[in-house]
């Protein structure tokens, strides 16, 4: 039994590990291997652009040697060449933004030497999202020895891209440390906060990937307890599986990153076109 008013979350809990990882020290590389795994991703850079023109070059991780001297490129002088910047710049609110495919011909010829014939890029995908005045600016690329995306990593973008794109905003506006927000998420929004707290402590720890017997360590109980939380807390949530549970927590945080409802709601429709 699904408990009232969660979205469909399924497409969006494939990529659970990097949203939990938002204000962790290793955001980055959960993110690339996150983007790897499921769409073949090479690299991926993420700019903050405010609408007063600044830019600046937030992430680079990936395989492009070169990637930090094209970070501060465009952000110094080639984010206001961007053919996409209009696309951008029209973005309304907190709904995520997709970006056209990647096309040669869309970019002038210095944009194009360096950021692409230079630099080994064959391909891109990108997303944006705004948070107030500032719009982050997502790119996903692949280099010469890995082709360009085919057919079904591009879908698979597309269907991840809005879910990746608010996890970056939230990580780079988060000031709190992961294990607060996850507490505080269970103390203040149900279906969390129905739980007990030794309750919420297990669930908290199944997040993180810990064993029940890890988690019987960790809390200084018996295996046969914690076995007995996960029960009580599942029976509260009404859910039957750990997947169950990293999808409410998934689409909890969703809904503080921007338009909450509006990513739902469009997470929704894609899994009705799969």
């Amino acid at each position: 039994m699904r408990p009232h008013g969660m979205a469909s979350t399924s497409a969006a809990g494939d990529i659970t590990p990097a949203v939990l990882a938002i204000g962790r020290p290793d955001f980055a590389s959960v993110l690339i291997d996150t983007l790897r795994r499921q769409a073949g991703v090479g690299h991926c850079m993420v700019f903050s652009l405010s609408r007063a023109g600044a830019a600046h070059c937030l992430l680079d991780v990936g395989n492009i040697p070169t990637g930090g001297d094209l970070g501060a490129a465009y952000a110094g002088q080639f984010h206001e060449s961007d053919p996409n910047r209009d696309a951008l710049f029209e973005g309304e609110g907190g709904a995520p933004i997709m970006l056209p495919f990647f096309a040669p011909r869309m970019y002038g010829a210095r944009y194009r030497k360096i950021f692409f014939l230079d630099s080994g890029i064959v391909d891109k995908c990108a997303t944006a999202i705004w948070t107030g005045d500032t719009c982050f600016y997502v790119n996903f690329y692949r280099i010469t020895s890995q082709g360009r995306f085919d057919d079904a990593e591009r879908a698979r973008l597309q269907t991840i891209a809005p879910a990746i794109g608010a996890s970056v905003a939230r990580h780079f506006q988060q000031a709190a440390t992961p294990d607060q927000s996850l507490a505080a998420l269970f103390a203040t929004r149900a279906p969390l906060s129905a739980l007990t707290p030794r309750e919420q402590e297990v669930c908290r720890r199944i997040l993180s990937g810990l064993s029940s017997e890890a988690i019987s360590q960790a809390l200084g109980i018996s295996l046969h307890s914690t076995l007995t939380y996960r029960k009580r807390a599942d029976e509260r949530l009404g859910i039957s599986s750990q997947s169950e549970l990293f999808a409410i927590v998934l689409g909890l945080l969703l809904e503080t990153m921007g338009d909450g409802r509006a990513y739902c709601r469009l997470m929704a429709c894609q899994e009705v076109r799969r």
